[in-house]
């Protein structure tokens, strides 16, 4: 992911290894933010909002070595934020063209591509009636591919509510997939 030495470089100080940094990170925060948040401006925010976490707390990073899961809990954290935020305010429901655009998703050739602008509509109505922590497991083990230690790792849960939080999301979305077809 990221070189001990810019870590290190960046613990002690050195703001010209920072950018270096933030472009080693930036793809993966804005992938996690985007289908996390659903918004492409609100993943930008998260990343930013992480990035400048980053710099004000990388001096206190005890071990260099577990960097990689102390970022991942910061984008996470983020994230959690924002959903918190976005749950005072809700947003509309998923309308019909949502809803049609995941069905012929899901059985369309796995070799097309929706863009982000879609992705994000498809994952943000799907998710939209889970738990923000339901939702974060759901989308990196589901989404983003992540072994349950290291979700374990990045959200602070214990493995057991990882797989059960896991379990739920998952049962919840196949209901409201069920019921829309």
């Amino acid at each position: 992911m990221i070189d001990l030495e810019i870590i290190n470089d960046c613990r002690k100080g050195d703001l010209t290894r920072f950018p270096e940094m933030v472009d080693l990170l930036s793809p993966f925060a804005f992938s996690v933010a985007l289908r996390m948040m659903g918004d492409e401006a609100e993943a930008n925010d998260i990343v930013q909002e992480a990035m400048i976490s980053v710099w004000k707390k990388i001096k206190g990073l005890k071990n260099p070595d577990g960097f990689k899961s102390w970022f991942y809990r910061i984008v996470f954290n983020k994230c959690l934020d924002g959903l918190r935020i976005k749950k005072r305010h809700p947003e509309t429901v998923a309308d019909d063209k949502t809803w049609e655009l995941l069905t012929n998703r899901l059985f369309e050739d796995t070799d097309s591509v929706l863009d982000n602008q879609e992705m994000c509509s498809v994952i943000k109505n799907i998710t939209n009636k889970l738990s923000p922590k339901q939702k974060a497991v759901f989308i990196l083990s589901d989404i983003e591919d992540m072994p349950h230690n290291e979700i374990v790792e990045i959200t602070g849960m214990s493995k057991v509510s990882v797989k059960s939080n896991l379990y739920y999301a998952r049962r919840r979305i196949s209901e409201l997939i069920k019921n829309h077809i």
